[in-house]
């Protein structure tokens, strides 16, 4: 009930009737337009167009003056598509390894060279960790990113290299040879771990999962305080985050598997129809 009596804002409704106006045109709309069309001041309708477009959400045609789709709204729909699919299959993955640790568990997904969780299961024996479905993170300084980019090529990490390895404290690594010797680890261990890199006295050990093509499509990983993720229980725990993010990756490349043999031709659906 008390959801039901909260008020809506105003600007946002309005910010979402402008995004419903232009994925509902075929080449975009003017200011003018989308003020008439929803009878809104031409002031205020300019307002939302111009933070939506700073926000880039949308792009503005310099020659026709109409609004489109920015990259960001095709960006997010991506991830949330994937998430989705993944959050799905891995859940029981995910709540089973928080039972078997103790600890919180995250799914991430790489988004613009950015690690995005999009599946969190709290641990009840443990204080509230300062993350959320949605977050963004460093690939260079978490578990969960460590383990993302670990399969990437030379070229790939010069990339992200050059475009810069942001300090969040004294532990980060902002070292680009570090970083290929922690990836080069990573790919050899097969778990990644976060040693109070992202935050003073937080620990999280993580490990990619792959598709049918072997490819690191997400990853998982434990988080605790430095206090539950130590010298007596790393290894323990390593060894159970590597262990789920196999089974989740087992049941990724089945399903995958299982979909090409149904839709490529010459396949089962192929043959009943034959």
């Amino acid at each position: 009930m008390s959801s039901i009596k909260t008020k809506s804002v105003s600007s946002l409704e309005r910010a979402l009737l402008v995004l419903e106006s232009l994925a509902a045109s075929r080449n975009g709309l003017s200011l003018s337009e989308l003020s008439r069309n929803l009878n809104l001041p031409r002031s205020s309708t300019h307002c939302l167009l111009v933070t939506l477009e700073r926000q880039g959400y949308l792009l503005r045609n310099e020659q026709s003056g109409r609004y489109l789709f920015g990259m960001k709204l095709f960006s997010l729909a991506n991830m949330a598509m994937s998430g989705l699919s993944l959050r799905k299959q891995a859940s029981p993955n995910l709540r089973a390894l928080m039972e078997a640790t103790g600890l919180t568990v995250h799914m991430a997904i790489l988004e613009q060279n950015e690690a995005v969780i999009v599946e969190k299961v709290e641990s009840p024996h443990q204080l509230r960790l300062g993350t959320w479905v949605g977050k963004r993170m460093g690939v260079h300084c978490t578990a969960a990113g460590k383990a993302l980019i670990s399969h990437w090529t030379e070229e790939e990490i010069d990339r992200l290299i050059r475009h810069g390895l942001p300090r969040y404290n004294e532990n980060t690594i902002i070292s680009p040879r570090k970083l290929k010797n922690d990836l080069a680890k990573v790919r050899e261990l097969g778990y990644s771990v976060d040693d109070e890199e992202d935050t003073i006295g937080s620990r999280c050990i993580g490990a990619p999962i792959f598709d049918h093509t072997e490819r690191v499509v997400a990853s998982i990983s434990v988080a605790g305080y430095s206090t539950q993720i130590n010298s007596q229980t790393f290894y323990a725990l390593a060894e159970k985050v590597k262990k789920g993010a196999a089974t989740i990756s087992q049941k990724l490349m089945l399903n995958d598997v299982s979909r090409e043999l149904v839709e490529s031709p010459g396949g089962p659906a192929d043959a009943q129809a034959k």
